[in-house]
């Protein structure tokens, strides 16, 4: 028996990292398919954006690898920085994380009893939005939104890792590029901002505004005078990296007012994914709900019973007569 498997013919089917997203939305252009559909879900009444931003200077952070024996950088290709987190554990103190802290004027948030706010779940599926309440009875006279103050305190903590691109010359003066990593720790920082939003009335709707509040937080870097000779120091005995760095903090925290609202949307129908051909499975099940309202009905046919499944051949099935017929006639 020959086993003769060519190499070119073993494949994992990846030839790209990197991949692109299917939504399983797809449009013609064909008006014809758009129609109005009705959703409840969460609107944006008003929102504010804010950036931030904080310095922090690190002396002495040790790199690794070490270089070896007599090894000098000669010249610096690339410096990045990233926060650090740690998938195995979302409580890891070295994790760089974004703590806002928001007190309102003009309205307050909606409490337990307990001194507690009542937070609601969020389109991001955790408990993160606040229950706001204010006196809007004088601007609903007048068909307007109420304004309300806040402050906020931004804590941010954590790590960062940097990571530096260098042209080393080793002591046989031979030149390799080697990337450099550390983890840094930041020293705590205490950021205030202060914004504005427009709430709309809590008298004329049967769910009160909602407060959510988000941010996002990168990290840039350099040496700390820009130069090799005097930020960056080499054991010569064992190749070991310290630095002196300058690591800037950038800060994004966006505000918003929610209110849970029925919209009328145009849709192009339900996305539909092309699935993986089985050769077992005649049919599968539908994940959704078919649309049951009378335009759709006719178009939207109940799906026929699952056949039998079989893994053998056919068999042979007898013609079935109905002999309903000839009865009558007797």
């Amino acid at each position: 028996m020959s086993m003769d498997f060519k190499p070119n013919s073993i494949s994992l089917g990846i030839s790209d990292r990197c991949c692109e997203a299917n939504t399983g939305c797809e449009f013609d252009g064909s008006l014809k398919k758009v129609k109005a559909e009705p959703i409840f879900t969460q609107k944006v009444y008003d929102a504010t954006l804010v950036n931030l931003q904080a310095l922090s200077t690190v002396n002495n952070v040790k790199f690794t690898p070490n270089l070896g024996r007599n090894a000098r950088i000669v010249r610096i290709l690339d410096i990045r920085c990233k926060r650090f987190f740690n998938p195995a554990n979302i409580h890891d103190p070295r994790n760089l994380i974004v703590d806002p802290e928001t007190i309102l004027s003009g309205g307050q948030f909606i409490r337990d009893g307990k001194g507690k706010p009542v937070e609601v779940v969020g389109p991001d599926g955790f408990m993160s939005e606040k229950i706001i309440y204010a006196d809007t009875s004088e601007c609903d006279e007048e068909g307007k939104g109420t304004p309300v103050f806040g402050t906020q305190k931004v804590r941010i903590k954590g790590n960062v890792v940097v990571e530096i691109d260098a042209v080393v010359q080793t002591s046989s003066s031979r030149k390799r590029t080697v990337t450099l990593t550390a983890n840094v720790p930041i020293s705590p920082v205490e950021l205030t901002n202060f914004f504005e939003l427009c709430i709309p009335s809590v008298f004329e709707s049967a769910f009160f505004p909602r407060f959510a509040e988000f941010c996002n937080i990168l990290c840039e870097t350099r040496l700390a005078t820009n130069s090799i000779s005097r930020d960056i120091s080499i054991d010569p005995e064992d190749g070991e990296v310290r630095a002196d760095l300058l690591i800037a903090i950038c800060i994004a925290c966006e505000k918003k007012i929610i209110v849970p609202v029925q919209l009328c949307v145009l849709s192009t129908g339900f996305p539909q994914l092309s699935p993986e051909v089985s050769p077992v499975c005649t049919t599968f099940p539908s994940l959704f709900p078919r649309q049951i309202d009378e335009e759709s009905r006719d178009k939207n046919p109940r799906p026929k019973p699952r056949p039998r499944l079989s893994l053998e051949a056919e068999e042979e099935v007898e013609d079935i007569f109905d002999y309903k017929n000839d009865y009558e006639d007797e």
